[in-house]
């Protein structure tokens, strides 16, 4: 007959701040960097909008350790970022890269937890691209394209211009933002997601280890 001590402590789940969990969250900010540097260009924006796939390790572990897993993934991720790429405009791109990952990863992460089903993973990531693409849209509107604009000692109406070259219905920051930073973020937001679909089933039962 089994022992029932030792049944209750195979059944025990991991807390989010043990070894392994605290291990496997510092190596997917490591692979979630890495992806951070492998930027793809697209066809409808500028060449200083580039997409990377630097939220698919972050998805992954909040989906497997929950949505606080998520954000503390996306914030090393982004600590690691600044201190070993450094930054253009003192830290302001990370914190609107921490926040805009976030909008994606923690609504997902926190549907998903709750009933896990894909169903419930696939609604969740639809309101995370939703709240992402909104984020990019405030954050680029009035804070990173101005300072972009300010540290690199750019007119904004140069900008708006680089826009205009690859689409030429944007005239002002207002079609910059909705023509460009928003269908970005939509796309970005969305390959993410169906990657992830792909992957979790795959990966997660190594992060979940072997319980008895």
């Amino acid at each position: 007959m089994e022992n029932t001590n030792t049944a209750a402590v195979c059944r025990k789940k991991p807390t989010l701040l043990d070894i392994r969990n605290i291990a496997q969250m510092g190596i997917l900010a490591a692979i979630a960097f890495v992806l951070a540097s492998l930027e793809i260009p697209v066809w409808f924006a500028p060449g200083f909008y580039r997409i990377d796939l630097s939220e698919l390790p972050v998805m992954i572990g909040a989906f497997a350790m929950g949505p606080l897993a998520g954000v503390m993934i996306e914030f090393l991720k982004n600590v690691l970022y600044f201190f070993l790429h450094g930054s253009s405009t003192a830290g302001i791109g990370e914190i609107a890269n921490f926040i805009a990952g976030c909008c994606l990863v923690v609504p997902a992460a926190l549907f998903y937890n709750r009933k896990k089903t894909k169903k419930r993973a696939l609604i969740g990531m639809c309101v995370g691209i939703v709240l992402m693409a909104i984020a990019g849209w405030l954050q680029n509107a009035y804070i990173l394209l101005p300072l972009y604009a300010s540290v690199f000692h750019i007119p904004l109406d140069s900008l708006i211009a680089m826009g205009t070259k690859v689409n030429a219905s944007v005239t002002d920051l207002p079609t910059f933002v909705l023509l460009i930073v928003v269908p970005f973020n939509l796309l970005k937001g969305a390959v993410v997601s169906a990657l992830t679909l792909l992957l979790y089933k795959r990966v997660s039962p190594i992060l979940h280890g072997k319980l008895c």
